[in-house]
């Protein structure tokens, strides 16, 4: 009896394996050795954190501003442009000359200071005897020095100074999440005015700074960096040039994490999934494995920790992969590490999470295993109980002893 309920039991246990192979199991996720096949619908590279891959990830984290505009100069001289409004003076030696006449009375000097006027959408001024003048695009040292040339042989040793009364061109925005947004003009290079002097004209910025990201447009190109990244890392807060826009914003950095995890993040069950805010600029795999509540102990499989992240060709070529089963310019990879090596949890601290990674722990195969023999004795307590019901009908529980029961046959004439 014993026997045939066996028998049933593993029967109908086979046959919904059959069907519905390991699936047939819950999981918070692909089992480890799936990945490790890299069977799948997505081409992906699979890439174990060593030392020497680290050190690639780390050579080309993303370089923010610095690495965008790599114009290390100085803060450029101010020219004028199209719209400023300049004030020219014109000086002589004596009176008598070009603009200071012989009867010219009291005056506070032999000067004369013509009517400010806007630089025209020619990019010129005009200057009585002179001309037209280019000024658009110079500074106001070649604009003296061309009006000198034009009036010096009917000025006596005329001397000129241009200056900008109102800047309207070479202009600096600094918009989004500060205090005061403003448009100003740009600082004069002795100033050495760079993104945080901007931004701090503005007002500050007004969230906390973990959560706080600076894009700059700059001739038609962009590039963004954490705020804090601009307070820690010198090179990335460059010289403000004329024209640049400065645009803050609030974007609070983030992590998934799926598997085998404690329940951090604000889960409070074991194997919570979770989304984990940094809190911080920076936030390295360690870190992030704490928040999570770290690998449980019953369930996690330590040697299979994975981060989901999409790398940039150049890099993921770098890395291993091969490059022939991906198009466009960024690649799935999916980073793995082995925290059952004495060494792997120093890995993980030199392991730097970015924005928007997936963090998934596997569960150990003992798990799946102890999920098949749960499974099995439950078919066979079930298949135990419905034998039971049968034998308690007496027609069946004879027929399944093996007795037959003998009938009379009638027949009629």
């Amino acid at each position: 009896m014993r026997r045939l309920q066996f028998s049933l039991a593993a029967s109908l246990s086979l046959s919904l394996l059959g069907a519905g192979g390991c699936g047939f199991f819950p999981n918070a996720g692909p089992e480890s050795w799936e990945i490790h096949s890299g069977v799948s619908e997505i081409p992906y590279a699979l890439v174990k954190l060593t030392p020497e891959t680290i050190d690639v990830i780390a050579a080309h984290e993303p370089k923010g501003l610095a690495g965008a505009f790599t114009d290390k100069r100085g803060p450029k001289e101010i020219v004028f442009g199209i719209g400023d409004v300049v004030d020219v003076t014109v000086f002589e030696a004596a009176a008598g000359g070009l603009y200071i006449p012989l009867e010219a009375g009291v005056r506070p000097g032999n000067f004369v200071t013509f009517p400010a006027q806007i630089v025209d959408n020619h990019g010129n001024i005009t200057i009585p005897y002179a001309g037209e003048i280019k000024a658009a695009g110079r500074t106001n040292v070649q604009i003296q020095k061309d009006i000198v040339e034009k009036i010096k042989n009917r000025a006596i040793e005329p001397q000129v100074i241009v200056s900008l009364e109102q800047q309207r061109s070479q202009l600096i925005s600094v918009i989004g999440d500060v205090h005061a947004p403003l448009r100003f003009a740009t600082p004069m290079a002795g100033a050495q005015d760079r993104v945080l002097d901007a931004i701090t004209r503005a007002g500050g910025i007004a969230s906390p700074g973990f959560a706080t990201w600076v894009m700059l447009e700059r001739d038609g190109k962009r590039a963004t960096v954490p705020f804090e990244n601009l307070v820690m890392n010198a090179s990335n807060n460059i010289y403000i040039r004329p024209g640049d826009r400065i645009y803050v914003y609030t974007e609070p950095q983030k992590i998934l994490a799926f598997g085998e995890l404690g329940g951090g993040g604000g889960g409070s069950t074991a194997g919570a999934q979770a989304e984990i805010p940094f809190e911080t600029w920076r936030m390295n795999l360690a870190e992030a494995l704490g928040k999570a509540g770290g690998v449980l102990p019953s369930t996690a499989d330590p040697a299979e920790v994975f981060i989901y992240r999409k790398e940039p060709r150049e890099i993921a070529q770098l890395l291993g992969a091969d490059m022939a089963k991906f198009d466009g310019p960024l690649v799935p990879v999916i980073f793995w590490i082995n925290l059952r090596d004495p060494g792997g949890f120093f890995l993980s601290t030199r392991f730097q999470m970015r924005n928007d990674d997936i963090l998934f722990v596997a569960s150990a195969a003992a798990v799946e295993t102890g999920k098949f023999l749960t499974y099995v004795g439950l078919v066979a307590s079930t298949a135990s109980s419905v034998m039971g019901s049968i034998q308690q009908v007496p027609v069946t529980a004879a027929f399944v002893r093996g007795h037959t029961f003998g009938a009379t046959i009638v027949t009629t004439p």
